[in-house]
């Protein structure tokens, strides 16, 4: 599906691009002709161009040689037009991660989040109209803060998805579709590197209530999502993993093992709700499965056609379908986060 292609990766250096990209460097979808990292970072930028040549120094000389490889580089911002509107020129698929996501900080600095994760994805969309660029699919990462938000970030991500799903109106050559997922382990900025470093400084370890619930899922499922997406998503779909959730204090249960390390609870933090959700109420009656995957399909009626399967009829929350303690533990010794291999690097959004 991707031989010959040339896909570019906005927000690449964050942790889902780190794995997007190796998968597909990988050749699971077909060997690329380019992939090219867009970022306006130009220190994680050099990291992962280390990281992927498997040095770990190197002096300015291996930025001389960008342009001739399979996996570039490119120094750039979403937010704006001219940047975006040069490195989709080539394009023929996007994955656009680039978004700011951290919860607090889009609660300060709301405008920011709406540039970032509206503003970018219209500049996408403007670009590829504008220009008639060739570009064959766009996938929209977003999230399930998006699904009833009550956060500025999720209010951002809800008005991306929109503005993709509207998109494939205007640029009918061009397939627009979302993957929304919740949250991943180790992720940067998650609690489970928190959990980890407060437990090694010998606590106190905090949690936000005893009942939150939370979605948990791999970066490796998260990519899985992007990809089947890729390969079998309608205009406008957004594709949703049906994965299992688990109570945040059950997760600091699982990682304390036992150790004498006291717990204390802060309290819900400004925009954080008590469960997430992945699939509101209101798009339950036009959600279906399609294998491992809930699927909405678009609001909007030029593109809604037939529903496949019959719909849900409640919301998809994680309150909904709890994992146990000894559930958790399982979780996360398979992910290599229990006991002395959890010591994780700098690096830490890499680890799945």
């Amino acid at each position: 599906m991707l031989t010959d292609k040339r896909v570019v990766v906005t927000g690449g250096t964050g942790s889902l691009g780190h794995v997007l990209v190796r998968r597909l460097l990988s050749g699971q979808l077909g060997r690329p002709a380019q992939i090219t990292v867009f970022s306006r970072d130009e220190a994680k930028q050099h990291s992962m161009r280390l990281a992927f040549q498997h040095r770990s120094n190197a002096t300015d000389e291996i930025i001389y040689h960008n342009f001739e490889q399979i996996l570039r580089f490119q120094i750039g911002d979403v937010r704006d037009y001219a940047s975006i509107s040069s490195v989709l020129r080539d394009a023929d698929v996007v994955f656009n991660g680039a978004a700011l996501k951290q919860v607090p900080t889009c609660e300060y600095f709301p405008y920011e989040a709406v540039l970032t994760n509206v503003t970018g994805a219209e500049n996408i969309v403007r670009a590829i109209r504008e220009h008639d660029y060739p570009v064959e699919t766009v996938v929209g990462i977003s999230t399930d803060k998006a699904a009833k938000p009550v956060n500025v970030m999720g209010m951002t991500k809800a008005i991306q998805e929109r503005v993709f799903v509207r998109a494939n109106l205007d640029c009918p050559r061009t397939r627009f579709i979302c993957a929304r997922y919740g949250n991943v382990l180790a992720s940067r900025g998650s609690v489970i590197p928190l959990f980890l470093s407060q437990i090694r400084n010998g606590g106190p370890l905090t949690i936000t209530t005893p009942v939150m619930t939370r979605f948990l899922l791999s970066l490796e499922e998260a990519v899985d999502t992007v990809l089947d997406a890729l390969q079998e998503a309608a205009p406008g779909e957004t594709y949703i993993p049906r994965v299992r959730a688990a109570r945040i204090a059950d997760v600091a249960e699982a990682l304390v093992a036992g150790r004498s390390i006291e717990t204390v609870v802060t309290g819900v933090r400004p925009g954080e709700k008590l469960h997430e959700i992945l699939v509101s109420e209101e798009e339950a009656f036009r959600t279906f499965e399609r294998g491992a995957y809930f699927v909405i399909a678009p609001m909007l009626p030029e593109l809604k056609g037939e529903l496949e399967h019959e719909t849900l009829d409640v919301e998809f929350s994680s309150a909904t379908d709890v994992l146990a303690v000894g559930e958790v533990r399982e979780l996360l010794a398979r992910h290599n986060l229990l006991g002395p291999q959890a010591e994780l690097e700098p690096d830490a959004e890499l680890l799945v």
